[in-house]
């Protein structure tokens, strides 16, 4: 068996960074969710703000609806994280064995990233879409999972991969901005040291960030990505919320005024829709929300990957040499993107034709 205890450790800690950070915060994204789904604007607007979501469910005596998804979120995060961070260190590894240097460069750094997002989107679109329909759904009326998935043809569960696909940028921009931050706290200190008549000069520097640094780093980082992608964020949300009731009876009744949303098959005509009923600022609706769920959940969950990431990696060592002991080989190596090349490219095709 061959296994790359490098990036099983990288996975591993940033899919419990992930699990722990989407628990803690899952009530602030479905307010979130729900809020960003609203497709209309003025007085025809339901919530006027993220705490209108929040008071309607208190108000309806269904405050812990709040937490309707949340398996399906975990297990989507917990997924998501793990290939992202898997595929984002073979990359990694791949590009620095076939480029000869120790380290990345920023548009190598984005490249990668991009190519590890772009995996986790083909792999775990359905659960993505689920998860949002059970998070937009009326509170108490969210379906299991299952159910949620098969609902509707195989191809709806890829809704809005067109814009997972963009927002593949998100997480590119993101780590690359905390790897260069990071790179840069933890650049190495010079010390003169004196011995006798000689002068002699040593580098030191810590071996990780601190859980503050590291939270501030993520914090910042996240932002960033956040702001230049929202617009992508909104419509991606817009075409996998759940269908309301009144929405539904209009789109029964073929009344001429039923919610673009319905008709609105891609991301490009999700645009159209909010430039027409929003304007401008219907691009950006929500983004103060976006900002403060989504800094939190990426700051925990790197906080917290840095944190386990050592422990991990104590296990992942005892658990190798069991293996060696017990009389296994095991070889530690790097698949280059080549390997998941095949299994991409067709789950690429079935989502493209499903975005269309």
């Amino acid at each position: 068996m061959e296994l790359d205890f490098k990036s099983l450790t990288e996975a591993t800690s940033g899919a419990v960074g992930g699990l722990v950070s989407t628990t803690l915060l899952y009530p602030l994204d479905t307010c979130k969710s729900k809020y960003q789904a609203e497709a209309k604007a003025g007085t025809a607007r339901k919530y006027k703000s993220l705490f209108d979501v929040f008071w309607e469910s208190v108000g309806a005596g269904k405050v812990l609806s709040l937490y309707q998804g949340l398996g399906t979120k975990s297990l989507q995060s917990v997924i998501s994280q793990f290939i992202y961070f898997y595929s984002y260190s073979l990359f990694k590894q791949w590009y620095l064995a076939k480029a000869k240097v120790s380290k990345m460069g920023t548009g190598a750094n984005l490249i990668v990233a991009a190519a590890a997002g772009t995996c986790t989107a083909v792999l775990t679109q359905p659960l993505d879409t689920a998860s949002t329909r059970m998070q937009t759904s009326a509170f108490g009326k969210s379906k299991v999972l299952w159910k949620t998935l098969t609902e509707g043809s195989w191809s709806e569960a890829y809704t809005g991969f067109g814009a997972s696909l963009v927002l593949v940028s998100n997480p590119a921009i993101q780590y690359t901005v905390f790897e260069q931050l990071k790179d840069f706290l933890l650049r190495p200190d010079v010390v003169v040291e004196i011995v006798g008549t000689d002068r002699r000069l040593s580098k030191s520097s810590p071996k990780a960030l601190t859980a503050f640094q590291a939270f501030l780093v993520g914090a910042s980082s996240k932002t960033i990505a956040t702001i230049l992608t929202y617009p992508a964020i909104r419509a991606k949300v817009m075409l996998q919320a759940a269908e309301s009731e009144e929405d539904k009876a209009t789109r029964l009744n073929g009344e001429p005024d039923c919610n673009a949303r319905h008709r609105a098959r891609n991301m490009l005509d999700t645009f159209k829709q909010i430039g027409q009923e929003e304007g401008v600022k219907g691009y950006f609706k929500g983004l103060h929300a976006q900002i403060v769920k989504t800094v939190l959940s990426a700051a925990l969950m790197l906080m917290i990957k840095e944190k386990v990431a050592t422990s991990t990696w104590i296990v992942m060592m005892a658990f190798r040499k069991w293996l060696l002991t017990s009389g296994k080989q095991l070889k530690t190596v790097s698949v280059p993107p080549s390997a998941v090349a095949p299994i991409a490219a067709v789950g690429v095709a079935l989502a493209s034709k499903a975005a269309k």
